[in-house]
């Protein structure tokens, strides 16, 4: 049981460095977190949330090709809830990032899919839609979500308007 509470004491630390060095754009203190956690999985190579981890250090550090592995295997291996919904999102956007637009749409869907009320879901998964061309699909989900969140009084005032035309985009009345 010791043992337990080292490891989560120890990846905590690992989650508190990572976040620093993010919110610090600093590569040395990234560096640290990321070898922090991958010698973590090399004692606990299954644990879903350390993979998940440290595909989240690598894509801080702009090293997005080598988070993908980590995001997918920490999918493979269970991960729920709140990580899971960040590990797609991470992993879509990553996807996209690279130009992997099949499997970004794919990720992202899966994500909103799951997740419906994460608007950061839907965000990247409209951009990966776009990207696919999808536009219509897109503008839709960025415009509800843009009239679900927004209190500019000038798109308030056209919110029932904006929202139907939003699902309605090549519509013409003549």
């Amino acid at each position: 049981m010791n043992t337990n509470n080292n490891s989560r004491e120890l990846l905590e630390k690992a989650i508190a460095l990572r976040e620093d060095g993010r919110a610090k754009q600093d590569m040395t203190i990234l560096k640290e977190a990321r070898n922090l956690l991958l010698n973590m999985s090399e004692n606990d190579p299954e644990n879903a949330e350390i993979n998940y981890q440290i595909g989240i250090a690598y894509d801080n550090s702009g090293l997005s090709n080598k988070a993908i592995p980590y995001y997918v295997k920490a999918i493979e291996q269970g991960l729920s809830g709140s990580d899971l919904q960040r590990c797609l999102l991470g992993l879509g956007s990553t996807y996209r990032l690279l130009g992997h637009y099949k499997e970004a749409v794919e990720t992202l869907h899966r994500g909103v899919t799951e997740f419906p009320e994460h608007r950061g879901l839907q965000v990247f998964y409209s951009m990966a839609l776009y990207n696919t061309g999808e536009y219509k699909k897109a503008m839709e989900i960025v415009l509800m979500n843009l009239m679900e969140t927004t209190n500019d009084e000038t798109l308030q005032y056209f919110k029932r308007g904006i929202s139907y035309y939003a699902q309605h985009l090549d519509e013409t009345w003549n």
